[in-house]
């Protein structure tokens, strides 16, 4: 960009204030926001860190990529030791089975019919999504209580239909996508640091 084009730009703030507006929105949502969930999707998954249940997740987009990031983050940087993270899987990373299955059966049933086939009673599901109004998500929600899967949904703006009918909702209220989703990788990120600062012998114990 030339001089002459950045001196046409009129911004209403800089970069550094809208960075410091911006943490202290999603500080203000965390405070606002009750926080059991969040205590139940921790405990949760340190259950099956010790007892080897396998964890699902999915999400569309943004919050696609955000459960690819913490299948990776319980997977191995949990621990850091070979054979000990999680049994954990991101149900969007496999695009031969996406793709197949949205051509085949339609893109509300892509991770539906993948934990139709993967999961098993006990298990967790972890649904990742701005809205909660996502077909795709409500339809993998249906289909762990079919299994007796137990399934969590870290939501934003009203919580949609996934805030009625996952297990344990996890509600943050911000009517911002990119927020919605940085809180998504927030929770993650924390659970990930508390197992590993509270079971960090879990790693000699999986082998």
């Amino acid at each position: 960009m030339t001089d002459r084009h950045a001196a046409d730009l009129h911004p209403k703030d800089s970069p550094s204030d809208r960075l410091r507006t911006y943490g202290t929105r999603a500080r203000e949502v965390i405070e606002a926001t009750d926080l059991f969930g969040v205590e139940a999707l921790a405990r949760d998954l340190a259950d099956c860190w010790q007892t080897g249940r396998q964890v699902f997740l999915c999400g569309n987009g943004g919050s696609g990529a955000n459960a690819v990031h913490i299948a990776n983050d319980f997977l191995y940087p949990v621990s850091k030791t070979p054979g000990s993270g999680l049994r954990i899987h991101a149900l969007p990373a496999n695009s031969s089975v996406v793709t197949c299955l949205a051509n085949d059966e339609g893109y509300d049933q892509v991770f539906a019919m993948q934990l139709a086939v993967l999961a098993r009673a006990g298990d967790v599901l972890i649904v990742l999504s701005g809205s909660g109004n996502s077909p795709n998500i409500l339809k993998a929600i249906e289909q762990a209580k079919r299994q007796g899967v137990r399934s969590y949904a870290i939501l934003g703006y009203s919580g949609g239909k996934a805030k009625a009918t996952a297990d344990v909702p996890i509600h943050f209220a911000v009517d911002d996508m990119q927020i919605s989703e940085d809180l998504q990788m927030m929770v993650a990120h924390m659970i990930m640091q508390w197992l590993s600062a509270n079971w960090p012998m879990q790693s000699e114990t999986a082998q």
